[in-house]
């Protein structure tokens, strides 16, 4: 057999092998960077501190809302907002996005209360991290 063919068998073996061993650096990394954004959410939060500058960097905390339905719901979901006036969001699917603004619109409609008929076929969770940016 070719020499050549060898050559790159080793040369892929080699990469490949790498790869994985880049992947599970990155797992690690990833599960150390979800950690320290939480302590440092956690910290800024006690220290009722929202945001601040450190050697060129802003760090801020950052609230997202997330929405979907709930396991088992999203035809009754999708029913839900149909009954109630917004059927004009439902498609095959709803968007994640446009789901949890929607969420997000009906809590400042109703003193930051999921109204009870959506609270039936949607989980909300809301996630605090930490963003970064230059300046």
């Amino acid at each position: 057999m070719d020499n050549r063919i060898f050559e790159l068998a080793d040369q892929l073996k080699a990469a490949k092998d790498k790869k994985k061993e880049l992947d599970a650096e990155i797992k690690e990394l990833g599960a150390k960077i979800d950690e320290l954004d939480l302590a440092l959410s956690d910290a800024m939060a006690e220290a009722e501190c929202e945001r601040f500058s450190r050697n060129g960097n802003t760090f801020y905390l950052n609230t997202r809302l997330y929405a979907s339905p709930i396991a088992g719901q999203k035809e009754a979901m999708f029913q839900a907002l149909k009954d109630n006036g917004y059927g004009e969001i439902v498609t095959e699917t709803v968007n994640a996005n446009t789901l949890a603004s929607f969420v997000k619109e009906q809590m400042a409609e109703n003193n930051d209360e999921v109204p009870e008929w959506i609270a039936q076929v949607v989980n909300t969770f809301e996630k605090v991290s930490v963003g970064i940016r230059k300046g």
